[in-house]
């Protein structure tokens, strides 16, 4: 007589809540629920009514007007568009690989094994948690022409130092200097992902008679891909975003003659200042555009240089 297999009960909905996985589901989505609130209500909402102001003439005090791509076909002809679009590129060509190289450089001298090593990645981490504004109110007096810190220590050696954010030729290279002080965060990614790195591979290298510049080359870097791709990505997203220090360091003005005047400081002033509140949500829409075509061409083409665990082996 052949043996009947029993039918396998299908769980309820109730029983999956009650049982360790469902009570695991459960405790997880009540963890994000705040996060998920908050976006929502804060972030949401207000990308979707940006995204239809774009296409409406509004100026906070009258009713939006529906003026379809006319705030589009104005940016195109709109020299501070180009002036603001132009600034923000530099910022971003120049602050993201100096950053990540520097970051880099830092993760690995503090990845060695020596006696004090907490203090020192302590202090290289501090700059970054350091509130934005306060950071710019630093280099405000760092970077005074008569009597700041930088010039001084110039004067020790007989040279004279620029007029640092009142030179249209200097004012972005203080920007990026104040940036790359800033990226302790990015070093600490990389002493994480440096010090993922199995001491078998190194030992092999050395075996193998490998000097210690081959051994980066060949060993660290190519292991470092995955986080640098990630470093790539997230520095080209903020530094097109950068806004708070910039609005200190030049009052909000993006001077001297613009030439520090950044996507969003062009787009705070169209919004708050000026009231064209259509406008600034199509520039920010145009924004949106282009960090989202570089985010995927950076995905696009993370195959051709990203190391993977299966390349690997």
């Amino acid at each position: 007589m052949a043996a009947t297999t029993p039918a396998l009960s299908t769980p309820t909905a109730r029983g999956f809540w009650k049982s360790l996985r469902g009570r695991e589901a459960l405790s997880f989505y009540l963890f994000i629920a705040p996060w998920t609130l908050g976006f929502l209500a804060f972030i949401l909402g207000p990308i979707v009514a940006s995204l239809a102001l774009g296409f409406t003439r509004y100026d906070i005090i009258l009713p939006a007007k529906w003026v379809g791509l006319e705030n589009f076909r104005d940016l195109i002809a709109d020299p501070l568009f180009r002036i603001s679009l132009g600034n923000t590129v530099y910022i971003v060509l120049m602050a993201v690989p100096l950053g990540m190289v520097v970051s880099f450089l830092i993760a690995l001298l503090l990845n060695q094994k020596v006696r004090g090593m907490a203090a020192y990645r302590t202090g290289y981490f501090i700059p970054s948690i350091v509130p934005a504004v306060a950071s710019a109110a630093l280099w405000l007096y760092l970077l005074q022409p008569q009597w700041g810190l930088v010039n001084g220590f110039l004067d020790l050696f007989g040279i004279k130092g620029p007029t640092w954010l009142a030179s249209t030729t200097w004012s972005k290279p203080s920007i990026i200097m104040l940036m790359v002080w800033a990226s302790g965060g990015t070093m600490i990614i990389y002493l994480a992902g440096l010090q993922d790195i199995p001491d078998t591979l190194y030992e092999a290298a050395s075996i193998d008679g490998a000097s210690w510049l081959r051994r980066l080359v060949h060993v660290t870097i190519p292991l470092m891909t995955p986080t640098i791709f990630f470093t790539l990505v997230m520095g080209i997203i903020g530094t097109f975003q950068v806004f708070s220090v910039v609005f200190v360091l030049t009052d909000g003005m993006g001077g001297p003659l613009n030439s520090t005047l950044v996507y969003l400081i062009y787009v705070y002033r169209n919004a708050f200042v000026f009231f064209r509140m259509g406008y600034a949500s199509a520039l920010s829409l145009i924004l949106f555009l282009i960090i989202l075509v570089l985010t995927l061409a950076n995905v696009r083409l993370a195959g051709r240089w990203v190391y993977s665990e299966v390349e690997m082996e």
